[in-house]
C-alpha cells in the first residue's frame, strides 16, 4: 500500500499523505471506503501513531478524506464545488515547478508533452 523511504529528506507523515492521496488520485481507494485505523497503519509502517494521525489530519484538511468519530477515516467523495484556495495553491506550485524546469534548462515543447501524458494517465 504505502512504503516509507527512512532516509528520505521528507518527513515521515509527508510520505503518509502523499502515499495516500496516489492512491486516490489514481482510483486505487474509491470514494467513501474507510482507510486502516491509525493504530493499523502506525503497526504496519513501523511508525508512531502521531505521525499517521499528523497524516491523517492534512489530508482531510486538504479535502482527501473525512472522519466519522468512533468510526475511523474514509476517503472522500470528488467535490463538486471547488475550492478555489487550494487550486489558486496548486496552480501557484505548478507555475514555480515549470519556472523551475525552463530555468534549468529544459524545453517548453517536453514540459507540454509531460502535461499531456499526464492528463492521458488520468
Amino acid at each position: 500500500m504505502i512504503k516509507l523511504d527512512f532516509k528520505d529528506g521528507k518527513s515521515l507523515h509527508e510520505q503518509i499523505e502523499d502515499g495516500f492521496k496516489n492512491l486516490i488520485i489514481n482510483k486505487i481507494l474509491a470514494e467513501n471506503e474507510q482507510l486502516p485505523s491509525v493504530r493499523e497503519l502506525s503497526l504496519t509502517l513501523t511508525v508512531n501513531p502521531n505521525t499517521v494521525q499528523k497524516a491523517y489530519k492534512e489530508l482531510e484538511n486538504d479535502g482527501f478524506i473525512y472522519s466519522i468519530k468512533g468510526r475511523g477515516n474514509f476517503v472522500a467523495p470528488v467535490s463538486f464545488t471547488k475550492d478555489s484556495k487550494k487550486i489558486n495553491e496548486l496552480y501557484d506550485n505548478l507555475e514555480s515547478s515549470i519556472k523551475a524546469l525552463i530555468y534549468l534548462g529544459e524545453d517548453a515543447d517536453k514540459i507540454d508533452e509531460f502535461i499531456k501524458k499526464v492528463k492521458e494517465d488520468m
